[in-house]
């Protein structure tokens, strides 16, 4: 039986009102599976969960696992100067930077639907970015030990990374997810040591193609990888 999960596009936002989206829903799917299971019910939510698409106005994250001392800037100076939020979250990994040009996806799904293995999931992102680059004739690859996607992951001196990921797992569901680098800004990433990996690149689909790509392409690629991927069905997009 294949599980439907629902697609938000939230378009342009700040971080903090889409980390209000995705906790909401969150914890709604939690409660869901406490009351079912209370009850006697199956051991999970009422529905799959979501996807959310957005991108967001200039804003580093910095995971429960990081070190504040990969910020390179003055939090005050990135606000008051560059027009910069920053947040301490509770998502996996270190820090990182979203902004215009990326494209942000939080998956909120109960993985008793699908499979209860959290490397299985993480694996299963990054594959669906993999089969997104190769729609554009380019290989993402795996770097082993870390997450995310890579270009040239096996060569250490060009690997340079497209795609970081981090999540947040309770009782089966996740939330948080991954950030694709399509047309972003990237000397935004000097202010930081992206993913706490010291000198490694960070690089978007413009710079590696040489021209700006359309997202609203780019996302209908994706979602088709993510159905498949997740053995799944996305209903019919919706702008919040």
């Amino acid at each position: 039986m294949q599980n439907n999960i629902k697609h938000l596009d939230l378009g342009m936002l700040p971080f903090k009102n889409a980390w209000e989206i995705q906790e909401k829903l969150f914890k709604r799917l939690i409660k869901q599976k406490l009351e079912n299971r209370t009850a006697g019910k199956p051991d999970r939510s009422d529905e799959a969960g979501y996807l959310i698409f957005c991108e967001h106005t200039p804003v580093i994250t910095l995971g429960k696992s990081g070190h504040e001392s990969n910020l390179l800037a003055n939090r005050a100076w990135l606000q008051q100067e560059k027009g910069v939020e920053f947040y301490k979250i509770n998502r996996g990994g270190d820090i990182t930077f979203h902004g215009p040009g990326q494209l942000v996806a939080y998956p909120i799904l109960d993985l008793n639907y699908f499979f209860t293995d959290i490397h299985r999931y993480m694996r299963s992102l990054e594959e669906i970015i993999i089969l997104t680059l190769a729609e554009y004739g380019l290989k993402g690859e795996r770097l082993q030990g870390v997450t995310g996607v890579w270009i040239d992951a096996a060569n250490p001196a060009k690997a340079r990374k497209i795609c970081a990921m981090g999540v947040r797992t309770s009782r089966w569901v996740t939330m948080h997810g991954f950030a694709f680098n399509i047309n972003t800004d990237l000397s935004y990433f000097d202010l930081i040591v992206p993913c706490g990996i010291k000198g490694k690149a960070v690089t978007s689909l413009q710079k590696e193609l040489g021209y700006p790509v359309d997202m609203d392409t780019l996302k209908l690629n994706l979602l088709k990888h993510f159905e498949t991927v997740f053995d799944t069905k996305l209903l019919a997009s919706i702008k919040a």
